[in-house]
């Protein structure tokens, strides 16, 4: 059977999803050379997909912030809908999110903390924490109260998911995970 060759935008996504495998593992600064062997592709073909490694890792976590995103704007619909709360809805969400896709979190942790050194990447990702915040705001029309205390348990659950904590028996790790006002 002749192989199908993709179209650029379809391998920019193949590229995406190896690389978040890898930065996931390795760190925003893994070798380019791995993340193309990990879509397996040349590594020059990654550089005529993304010009520059910054360029790759801007990808990377704009793909991050836009799952984000997408599952609060999903989530606070389906509230509306029931007549729930999307504030709450969203805090649901984001636990599921962040339990399940690891390496999404992995991504935005690093992608946090790389922010510190690296003026590029700072402003990423305050752009990308910004459409979220501005999404918060929007879908739910909370103050600013509940905005910051919103962002501020998000924060806490991604400390406690990088830790792998949520089903910890240890007397912190239950004190934090069974906040109601975090696993509602």
């Amino acid at each position: 059977m002749p192989r199908t060759l993709s179209n650029a935008e379809t391998r920019r996504e193949e590229v995406l999803t190896a690389a978040m495998q890898v930065a996931a593992d390795q760190g925003l600064h893994a070798p380019t050379s791995a993340i193309a062997k990990a879509a397996g592709i040349s590594h020059a073909y990654l550089f005529r997909l993304f010009p520059t490694k910054l360029d790759l890792v801007t990808a990377l976590l704009g793909r991050v912030h836009d799952e984000i995103l997408a599952t609060f704007t999903a989530a606070a619909a389906q509230a509306r809908i029931a007549g729930g709360d999307p504030l709450e809805a969203m805090g649901a969400a984001y636990v599921e999110l962040i339990q399940r896709d690891r390496e999404l979190l992995k991504v935005q942790l690093q992608g946090h903390a790389a922010a510190v050194s690296d003026p590029a990447l700072q402003a990423v990702m305050r752009q990308g924490f910004g459409r979220i915040v501005d999404t918060v705001r929007e879908q739910t029309g909370a103050d600013q109260t509940q905005v910051t205390a919103f962002f501020a348990t998000g924060m806490l659950l991604n400390v406690l998911g990088a830790m792998d904590a949520f089903e910890l028996a240890e007397p912190w790790a239950q004190l934090l995970c069974q906040a109601p006002e975090l696993l509602d």
